[in-house]
């Protein structure tokens, strides 16, 4: 049975300077373990994605950065470990939504060339830089709508913000439509892309106006466990490929939204995702009625960031359900950027 979502959002704050009760830690577990009662069922969707609507246009292209932003190339030469297996070319389609500046927004599919797109900020600046990890199941990439969309939020307060581009499909865990099946690739693309991204942007802090000590993830759905891997794994996935690679992935913040892939099957946390003591500050929002990916992700990961005494604040919200990103300004879940930035002004980010 499903637990009934409560009536107001449940926001709660995890903090390593004031600790958590044993008593709040037993409640954390028996919400997690309340929510996970559904995740069987739910958890063969993970790594699904709301899918653009009929009467999208698809074109055999290369994504094309917005007017004003610079797209490059993260790998200097030949991408590491390939594709997950032969792929047609990259595919950009296009899709009414109204929510979305112009009417339209924009995912990415056979991504082989993975990208980062750097997006100026507006004055006053910060020297804060934030890597954004679209969604899309690691089946394809959502870069309008959980990209450059959330860019434009954040370049607004002074950050600079870079989208992620990465491999797909099968850059990491995903559900495979055509064999109607889980699949866990054995070499973690996305992570490679992830990993590479944040030592790229470190690289260039002086040429991007940015603190090399003040540069944070966020990602939402697939791009949430990003933030997660990111966060925790901090050891190359990759053999080095110049000097770049000797700089640390490791973010100083980390923002995911409704992440996935992190609660399995009966509730086990996923065997793939060591937390680590050396995890940054995390913020971490869902939805209580997301049926894509079910909150015992949240619920499970804040638990175990907690565990590791990682400062960790989570907010869970009534409804909003799966993909909200910044679609729902006059609700309740549509005030998480304005909870991001006051944890960013907390921890001296903004």
């Amino acid at each position: 049975m499903r637990r009934r979502a409560p009536a107001e959002p449940l926001s709660f704050r995890v903090l390593r300077e004031t600790g958590m009760s044993r008593l709040n830690i037993v409640r954390l577990l028996a919400l997690a373990s309340a929510a996970c009662a559904c995740a069987s069922s739910a958890t063969a969707q993970q790594g699904q994605q709301t899918s653009p609507p009929d009467g999208a246009i698809d074109k055999v292209e290369i994504w094309q950065a917005p007017t004003g932003s610079q797209q490059i190339n993260i790998w200097p030469g030949t991408v590491p470990d390939g594709t997950f297996r032969p792929q047609p070319a990259e595919t950009v389609r296009t899709y009414h939504d109204a929510a979305a500046t112009g009417g339209k927004s924009q995912v990415v599919m056979n991504i082989a060339i993975p990208t980062m797109t750097v997006m100026a900020p507006k004055e006053p600046r910060t020297k804060t830089a934030v890597i954004v990890f679209p969604g899309g199941g690691f089946q394809k990439v959502f870069v309008g709508m959980e990209g450059t969309e959330l860019c434009d939020w954040l370049t607004a307060k002074g950050v600079t913000c870079i989208v992620s581009k990465y491999r797909a499909p099968g850059g990491n865990d995903f559900y495979d439509a055509e064999k109607d099946r889980q699949i866990t690739p054995k070499i973690p693309r996305a992570l490679q892309d992830a990993q590479r991204t944040i030592r790229l942007v470190r690289s260039k802090a002086a040429e991007l106006g940015i603190d090399p000590h003040r540069i944070g993830v966020l990602g939402m759905s697939a791009g949430g466990y990003l933030v997660a891997q990111t966060s925790n794994i901090l050891a190359p996935t990759y053999r080095p490929v110049d000097a770049i690679d000797r700089i640390s992935s490791r973010p100083d913040f980390a923002i995911a939204l409704y992440p996935g892939h992190i609660c399995k099957d009966h509730g086990a946390f996923d065997p793939k995702l060591p937390v680590s003591k050396a995890a940054p500050p995390q913020f971490i929002v869902q939805a209580w009625d997301d049926e894509i990916d079910p909150v015992c992700n949240s619920l499970m990961y804040a638990s175990a960031l907690n565990k590791a005494s990682v400062p960790t604040e989570l907010h869970l919200f009534a409804r909003g359900g799966h993909a909200f990103a910044l679609r729902h300004p006059n609700d309740p879940v549509g005030k998480w950027p304005e909870l991001v930035e006051l944890w960013l002004r907390q921890i001296n980010m903004l």
